[in-house]
């Protein structure tokens, strides 16, 4: 049985909307990239990782299903897998067996992972109000907020760490 699925709009995107789109792609691969800067130079700690720790950190007792946590940054499960081999190397994470599902895993948070994150967290407050925060009025906030989640909705509120 064929489903009548809704033809996407293929209309050439015009200026405003062109403005719009790549100006929000350029603004996070920008913002990404000075933030990943600033974290390695720093700390010698990558974005990535420094977002694994700040999920596991806010998780209930600093643990999250590997799944689980995959989706939270973001990540494939395989691009998570190396970035938690790396992390586990490096002291930071470690991984346990779930008992109740033996092919799943939970990441948990070491000390030496906390002591990481907290010497990270203020370079990363720092550039995140900088680079962007400072930019904006309250009132933009709020509409910034709103939009992104007309976009995903549930996205400007989404559970995750409580202070970045």
């Amino acid at each position: 049985m064929a489903t009548t699925a809704k033809r996407p709009d293929v209309r050439q995107l015009d200026e405003r909307e062109l403005r719009a789109w790549r100006g929000m792609l350029r603004a996070h691969a920008a913002l990404t990239k000075a933030l990943d800067a600033d974290l390695d130079t720093a700390h010698r700690l990558p974005l990535s990782s420094y977002e694994v720790l700040l999920y596991l950190n806010d998780a209930e007792d600093g643990r999250m299903r590997m799944r689980d946590l995959a989706a939270s940054v973001i990540l494939s499960r395989s691009g998570l897998t190396r970035l938690a081999d790396r992390l586990e190397r490096e002291g930071l994470i470690r991984r346990e067996s779930c008992p109740s599902d033996a092919r799943g895993a939970f990441a948990v948070l070491t000390p030496a992972g906390a002591a990481k994150l907290a010497a990270a967290r203020q370079t990363h407050l720092a550039g995140v109000r900088s680079l962007f925060l400072e930019h904006f009025s309250d009132a933009e906030l709020d509409a910034l907020g709103d939009a992104w989640d007309r976009v995903v909705p549930g996205a400007a509120s989404a559970p995750g760490p409580t202070c970045g």
